[in-house]
């Protein structure tokens, strides 16, 4: 009895499965788009890269206490609990890094980084070479 069973399970979940159901048509979707009819004619170039300069070159400051510029991406995670700059920046990974440590000025009287200082991209903006300019500038020496 078991035996017939099983074979009648098998046989009934083989013949659903077996792709001879009617397939039922798919209406057809329109789609709108919310300009109209309008086609689109214009093709925009893609905008510039930005270029970043050479390991081991940075602009001077242009005045005495401007923050220095990054001369990489900062893209970084920023955020209270984790820092991305401080993975190269910090007093303990930056010789070992070849990178420029945080300043005095950002550590807490003990020497370790304080924490009021977390968002580096405030003051310190990447050094890009960017195509276009993204905003006027009319400062003078």
């Amino acid at each position: 009895m078991k035996k017939i069973l099983s074979l009648a399970a098998i046989v009934l979940s083989l013949s659903a499965c077996s792709g001879q159901q009617a397939q039922e048509a798919a209406a057809p979707v329109n789609v709108k788009s919310l300009a109209g009819d309008v086609a689109i004619t214009d093709t925009l170039p893609a905008e510039a890269k930005a270029t970043y300069p050479s390991r081991g070159t940075a602009l001077e400051r242009d005045f005495v206490h401007m923050p220095p510029l990054i001369p990489h991406k900062d893209s970084y995670k920023l955020t209270t609990k984790k820092n991305g700059c401080l993975t190269c920046h910090s007093t303990e990974k930056a010789a070992r890094m070849k990178a420029t440590p945080v300043h005095e000025s950002h550590l807490s009287a003990d020497g370790k980084f304080d924490d009021k200082y977390y968002f580096c991209v405030q003051c310190h903006v990447a050094q890009a070479d960017n195509k276009e300019a993204l905003v006027g500038n009319t400062h003078t020496n």
